[in-house]
């Protein structure tokens, strides 16, 4: 003999229950260890970044922060390749950027100097802390519908690139009026770009798996031996030149279309 459902209860409140039966199911099931563990070191990096800043280690707090760029590309890079890909691990993962490429980066650079400037100096700092936390929210919501080509607004890892490369530069220079107000720029503008419609190449048409010449190889291990040789301003410039590239292309893109002939 089969039960009946009741008859008060609407199609929304069992469809409910389904959702919520549906979720309990998948948290039952675990996560895959794998791409959170790699998820889980860029939390530490970042974390380990606010740390040694307030402890006045500021290039070790710089370097935790590229680590923790290098983390980041690599957990999505191996939930593809072992198929371990999880609605709780992009949850995961956004929720990390924001700590290392978000709070971690500005902490580090209000605490080497802004932190002087009293109120101006934080009001600075949350004017990066909050880009971050609306690019990533902006982000998740349209990457279904975004030219995979680009990225609209500089990425939260560029910027926390710009800021982590900026302090480890200067950190050990004295303080003056002049490097204080390029700290703020660097801070509050890329707190900016990252919420600016500007366009930024996000380089992934290239397809790591074709075969490449064996010049690209040789190129490859100059760039690295480049980067070896005074690792924070190699870093520091190469990400600036990234982070004006967008603006450059911007104003080039519109010049083109203005001086561009009109269909009469």
């Amino acid at each position: 003999m089969t039960e009946k459902k009741p008859e008060n209860q609407s199609s929304e409140e069992q469809e409910g229950v389904s959702a919520s039966a549906k979720h309990k199911s998948k948290l039952g099931r675990g996560i895959y260890l794998l791409p959170n563990l790699f998820t889980t070191a860029s939390l530490f990096s970042g974390f380990y970044a606010i740390v040694a800043a307030m402890n006045g280690h500021f290039e070790n707090a710089a370097v935790a922060i590229f680590i923790s760029m290098i983390l980041d590309g690599l957990d999505g890079r191996v939930a593809r390749m072992t198929n371990t890909q999880s609605e709780f691990g992009a949850e995961y993962d956004s929720l990390v950027d924001m700590v290392a490429f978000g709070v971690a980066p500005a902490l580090v650079a209000f605490s080497m100097s802004l932190q002087t400037l009293g109120n101006a100096g934080w009001i600075v700092t949350f004017i990066y802390v909050a880009g971050a936390a609306l690019r990533l929210a902006r982000f998740n919501t349209q990457i279904d519908i975004v030219d995979k080509r680009f990225f609209m607004g500089l990425p939260s890892p560029s910027a926390a690139a710009i800021v982590a490369g900026y302090v480890w530069t200067v950190h050990e220079l004295e303080q003056t009026g002049l490097l204080m107000a390029l700290t703020i720029l660097v801070v509050a503008g890329a707190g900016v770009l990252m919420v600016s419609n500007v366009k930024y190449h996000s380089f992934k048409e290239f397809d790591m798996k074709k075969r490449v010449p064996f010049t690209a190889l040789l190129i490859i291990v100059l760039i690295f031996a480049v980067i070896a040789l005074e690792p924070s301003f190699v870093l520091f410039a190469g990400f600036a030149i990234y982070v004006m590239s967008g603006p450059f292309n911007a104003i080039t893109g519109r010049m083109r279309d203005r001086n561009a002939p009109k269909d009469k």
